[in-house]
């Protein structure tokens, strides 16, 4: 019997430490499709090994993806080796506090600022041409498309007629213009409290690490912003999302960055991009249950939906 991919990935990392020992790998738990966890046991400085089965996973993006926003001073995983034909890499481990968890009403004003200085770094990144995919109009209507069939009809089994299609077109192209009007930059496309993490073994603890970036794309500045602070897993007072947002128009303003010709705009901006968004997870995080069973999602619906229906 063969080896399974657990054991090859053991021996590869032992491989790259050249040590003599055997590598000890635990498994982490994780909401991360096809990608598996481990971490290496003992290893200094602390390692994780991650097996990406090169079939589903484009490991060769998440690399460029890295070193791009390494290249701008954004905090991400450092790499410490790769078998891209087999799906090996072997990366930092930052540990295992997500912001999420530390997020509170007396903590969230300076954690979100330094978020969003981390955010105004990385839409800085140069990207070259071609290396990263555009959030289009075709992109943006796609994603919003899964809500009337996994959503809609798939989780409500409510009827989808001619009327409505039409009404939902027009609010789509609606929410396209305004996105494609914006300023682009690099996205992250992801950017939210479970995707940054404070460093368990940074020096001094707690430098925030941004991962889980390799569907970026380039495109609209407010996509991110809007991920960061209208989070689908947790709620903040609506005048506060406004204040911080507008922080942030300043932080890009004082960088010499285009961000609209007055707050108002940009406003609109950031809440139909967030529409956008929203529009576009209620289809997924319903998907994520009729297709793939994952139930815990259900839970995040609520909130969700409440973004969609007070814009």
């Amino acid at each position: 019997m063969g080896e399974t991919v657990e054991q090859q990935l053991a021996a590869w990392v032992k491989q790259q430490l050249s040590q003599e020992q055997a590598v000890t790998l635990q498994a982490l738990s994780g909401d991360a499709g096809f990608r598996r966890y481990f971490r290496v046991s003992n290893s200094q400085p602390p390692l994780m090994a991650v097996y990406a089965p090169p079939t589903t996973e484009n490991s060769e993006l998440y690399l460029a993806v890295s070193q791009m926003l390494a290249s701008g001073s954004v905090r991400v995983p450092q790499v410490q080796a790769v078998d891209l034909q087999r799906g090996f890499l072997l990366v930092e481990d930052c540990g295992d506090q997500l912001l999420l968890s530390a997020l509170n009403p007396d903590s969230v004003d300076a954690f979100y600022h330094q978020a969003m200085d981390m955010l105004v770094a990385l839409q800085a990144v140069a990207v070259p041409e071609g290396a990263l995919p555009h959030y289009d109009g075709q992109r943006l209507w796609d994603e919003m498309a899964l809500f009337p069939t996994w959503f809609v009809q798939g989780l409500l089994d409510q009827p989808w007629g001619r009327n409505e299609q039409t009404l939902l077109d027009e609010c789509f192209d609606w929410l396209v213009v305004s996105a494609l009007e914006q300023p682009q930059a690099l996205v992250h496309r992801d950017f939210h409290a479970r995707n940054l993490m404070l460093h368990s073994h940074s020096q001094p603890a707690g430098e925030l690490v941004t991962i889980d970036f390799q569907d970026a794309v380039t495109g609209p500045i407010t996509y991110d912003l809007v991920s960061l602070l209208r989070d689908c897993y947790i709620r903040w007072q609506p005048a506060q999302v406004e204040k911080w947002a507008l922080a942030y128009r300043k932080k890009l303003i004082q960088k010499g960055r285009q961000a609209g010709v007055s707050d108002q705009q940009f406003i609109q901006w950031f809440d139909l991009m967030g529409l956008q968004r929203h529009i576009k997870v209620l289809g997924i995080f319903a998907r994520l249950f009729l297709r793939d069973g994952k139930a815990g999602y259900l839970h995040d619906l609520p909130l969700v939906l409440h973004y969609t229906l007070t814009v």
